[in-house]
C-alpha cells in the first residue's frame, strides 16, 4: 500500500471514481402479495437497500437496511425471499464477504426480526410454503473451529424450517448419505404444491430433478430426471404441466414439457425448439414464456405462447444486455434492466398483454454517453475459431498503436460476459485507456458446445483465444505489449496468470484477482471440487498432464522477466482460498528478474467479491488504475 500511495495521480483518480459511482442505483422490482420490492442505493452507500411499495408510484419504505448492521459496510445482504401472503421475508447476511450466509426471518408489518436465526447455510435460497409457515433451504455441517473458510463442503442437506421454532427443530426434507459431494437447490411452484429440488455434482450445469408433492403429507421425493449428462432448468408449472429450459439435444437449448402424469422421458414434449441463437434464460409471467437469447452476444427476447406459438420479439432502445423479466404466471406485468459499456442500468416495466414498455428508472450519472464508442470485431484464435469482442473507448480516441488498453476476460463455467456499465470501467477509458471484453471459449456465449471447447483438455483453447485477442489489439494499431494490461477475477485470475507466464513479453501489466492459481490443489479447498468437471482430475493422468502443462504456480520460471503484476485477492475469501494467490505472489516474487513491480494487495473484511462494501470497491479500483498509470507509463 505504500508503493500505490505513492503514486502521484492515485488520488485524482480515486476522486473522479467516487464521482462515477455516486449515483442512484435500482435492482427490478420483485412483485409479492400486493406490493413491489427492490433494492435501492442512493450512490456511495456501502451496500444496497430492501424497500417495498404498494404501487409504483407510491412513496417506498424501508424494508431491510444492512448498512446499519457493521460499522465498516462487511456485512451485506444476502438473497431474500418474501412469503405469497406477504407476511414475512426470510433474508441472509453475509459477513466480510464470505460465502456463509445466516438466515433470519422479518415480519413484515412491524420491521421486527423473529428469533429465527439458520446458520451454516451456503449456495442457498430460501423457498416458501404457500401456506407462509415456512421455507425450505440447504445447509452444511458445522465446520470444525479455525476450518470454516477452508474446509471442503460437503453432505449437504435440504431442510424445512417453520417460522418460529429453533434451528434444531428444522426438518430434514432431503438428502444423499451415499454421495456427500452432491449439493441441492430448491423451488416451491407457483401453486404451492411441489417441491423442486435440483440435484448437482458440479458446476457443470448437468442436474438430476427431484420432485416432492406437498399435499401429500406421507409422500417421498420422486425422481423426475434421473440423468446427469445435460441440464435441466425449471421454469414454472401449470398444475401437473411442468416446463424446463435444457440442453438436451439442444446445445443452444429449448423449452420442454414434462407431464407429471406421463413423466417418462418417451413422453417429453418439446415447446420452444432449439434457435440459431443461444438461450440464455426463460421465465413464466402473465401466462407466457419469455426466452432471453444471444445473437453474437448481443440481447434478444422472444415472447411465447405456452403452446410454443411465437407472439413476438420484445423491442429494446438499443444494442446492450438485457435483464430480469422475473415474475409470477399469474401477473400481467414483470420488469427488466437494459445496459451497456457506456449505458447504466435503467429499470423498464413490461406489459405483456400490450407489449409496452414503461422506463420506471433511469439513473443520472456524471457523464455523457455519446462521449464514448462501443464497437464489435471478430478475430481469429490460433486454431482458426471466429471470437467476438467487444472494443470501447473515448470517441475523440483514434487508435495510434500507443493507447494504454486493458484487456479483460473469463472464459470458462458456461458463463456469458456480456456489455454491462462499471463505473471503474468508465472511469478507465475517460483516462484515455481502451477497454477490450473479448468472448472466449468455456463460456455460454454459443451454448454447450462452446463451452465445451474450453474445458478440461481443451482448456488451452481459453488462453489461446484470449492471447490471440491481444495480439488482434497490437496487429490493428490499438496498443503495443508495454502498453496492454490484462485483467481477470476467479476463473479470470487463472486465465491472467496463464496468460503472462506462456507469454510474459506481451502484456506491459497484468491485474489476476482472486484467481485459481494452484491447479494441482485447487480441489481440496471449501468448494474446488466442484470444479473438476470443469477444470480436470489431478488423479486422471492425461487431465494431471494437461493442468501441469498450465497451471500458473508451477509455470513460472527463475529468471525471467515477467510484467507488472498486482495481484488481488481478500483474508476471508472462501471460494478461492487466498492461499492461491499467497503461493502464486511469492513464487512470482522469487523468480522474477527485472525492474518491473510484482506487488499483492490483500482486502481485509472481504471475500470473493459478492457483497464487498461500495468504499472498498472504489479504493480498488483506484489502486489498481493508478498502479496502470505507473507501470504503463501514462
Amino acid at each position: 500500500f505504500s508503493y500505490l500511495e505513492a503514486i502521484p495521480k492515485r488520488a485524482a483518480i480515486r476522486a473522479r471514481l467516487e464521482a462515477l459511482w455516486n449515483y442512484e442505483r435500482f435492482g427490478s422490482p420483485r412483485k409479492v402479495a400486493g406490493r413491489y420490492f427492490f433494492t435501492r442505493n442512493d450512490g456511495l452507500q456501502d451496500q444496497s437497500v430492501l424497500y417495498m411499495q404498494t404501487t409504483l408510484a407510491s412513496a417506498p419504505q424501508v424494508l431491510i437496511d444492512p448498512n446499519a448492521w457493521s460499522e465498516d459496510g462487511t456485512v451485506s445482504l444476502g438473497d431474500w425471499a418474501i412469503s405469497d401472503d406477504g407476511r414475512y421475508v426470510a433474508y441472509s447476511k453475509r459477513l466480510a464477504g464470505s460465502d456463509w450466509n445466516e438466515w433470519f426471518v422479518r415480519e413484515i408489518a412491524t420491521l421486527r426480526d423473529l428469533a429465527d436465526r439458520l446458520r451454516w447455510s451456503k449456495f442457498s435460497s430460501a423457498s416458501w410454503t404457500g401456506d407462509g409457515r415456512g421455507f425450505f433451504y440447504t445447509r452444511f455441517p458445522e465446520p470444525q473451529s479455525g476450518e470454516e473458510f477452508q474446509a471442503p463442503n460437503t453432505h449437504q442437506k435440504v431442510y424445512y424450517h417453520r417460522v418460529g421454532t429453533p434451528q434444531s427443530a428444522d426438518v430434514v426434507v432431503y438428502e444423499r448419505t451415499d454421495q456427500p459431494e452432491w449439493i441441492f437447490g430448491t423451488r416451491v411452484t407457483e401453486d404451492g404444491r411441489y417441491l423442486v429440488i435440483d440435484v448437482w455434482k458440479d458446476t457443470d450445469n448437468k442436474n438430476q430433478v427431484v420432485i416432492r408433492d406437498l399435499f401429500e403429507p406421507y409422500g417421498l421425493p420422486t425422481e423426475l430426471v434421473s440423468r446427469f449428462d445435460q441440464g435441466f432448468e425449471f421454469i414454472g408449472n401449470d398444475a401437473r404441466l411442468f416446463y424446463f429450459k435444457t440442453d438436451l439435444l439442444a446445445p443452444r437449448g429449448r423449452v420442454i414439457a414434462i407431464d407429471l402424469a406421463e413423466p417418462a422421458e418417451a413422453s417429453w414434449r418439446e415447446i420452444v425448439p432449439e434457435a440459431p441463437e443461444t438461450l440464455r434464460s426463460v421465465s413464466f409471467v402473465g401466462g407466457m414464456l419469455i426466452a432471453s437469447y444471444l445473437n453474437d452476444v448481443i440481447s434478444q427476447v422472444r415472447v411465447y405462447r405456452t403452446d410454443g406459438t411465437h407472439l413476438r420479439d420484445v423491442a429494446f432502445p438499443g444494442i446492450g444486455t438485457v435483464q430480469g423479466f422475473r415474475g409470477r404466471h399469474s401477473e400481467p406485468e414483470t420488469f427488466y434492466s437494459f445496459s451497456s459499456f457506456n449505458r447504466p442500468a435503467s429499470i423498464y416495466r413490461y406489459d405483456i398483454a400490450s407489449d409496452e414498455s414503461t422506463l420506471w428508472r433511469e439513473p443520472e450519472v456524471d457523464f455523457d454517453p455519446q462521449d464514448f464508442v462501443v464497437r464489435q470485431v471478430f478475430y481469429e484464435s490460433r486454431d482458426g475459431t471466429r471470437v467476438p469482442m467487444f472494443i470501447a473507448h473515448r470517441r475523440d480516441l483514434e487508435p495510434d498503436g500507443n493507447r494504454p488498453t486493458l484487456l479483460y476476460g473469463y472464459g470458462g463455467f458456461n458463463i456469458s460476459i456480456l456489455p454491462s456499465f462499471s463505473s471503474a470501467r468508465l472511469g478507465w477509458m475517460e483516462m484515455g485507456g481502451v477497454y477490450a471484453q473479448p468472448n472466449l471459449r468455456g463460456g455460454g456465449e454459443y451454448g454447450e458446445d462452446w463451452h465445451r471447447a474450453g474445458k478440461t483438455l481443451h482448456k488451452q483453447n481459453v488462453f489461446d483465444d484470449f492471447i490471440a485477442a491481444a495480439e488482434w489489439l497490437i496487429a490493428n494499431g490499438y496498443t503495443r505489449p508495454e502498453k496492454l494490461a490484462i485483467q481477470g477475477r476467479s476463473n479470470g485470475g487463472l486465465l491472467v496468470g496463464v496468460a503472462m507466464t506462456q507469454q510474459p513479453g506481451l502484456f506491459g501489466a497484468a491485474l489476476p484477482a482472486v484467481g485459481v492459481m494452484d491447479m494441482l490443489r485447487y480441489h481440496r479447498f471449501t468448494a474446488g471440487r466442484y470444479w473438476v468437471e470443469e477444470y480436470g482430475s489431478v488423479d486422471e493422468p492425461e487431465e494431471f498432464a494437461a493442468l501441469r502443462a498450465y497451471s500458473p504456480y508451477h509455470n513460472l520460471h527463475p529468471g525471467m522477466t515477467y510484467p507488472a503484476t498486482l495481484v488481488t485477492t481478500a483474508d476471508t475469501d472462501d471460494r478461492v482460498v487466498p492461499g492461491h494467490s499467497f503461493k502464486f505472489a511469492a513464487a512470482l516474487q522469487a523468480a522474477h528478474e527485472g525492474e518491473p513491480p510484482v506487488l499483492i494487495r490483500v482486502e481485509t473484511g472481504a471475500g470473493h467479491g459478492s457483497g464487498k462494501p461500495t468504499g472498498k470497491l472504489i479504493d480498488e479500483a483506484a489502486d489498481l488504475w493508478a498502479f496502470l498509470t505507473a507501470t504503463l507509463d501514462f
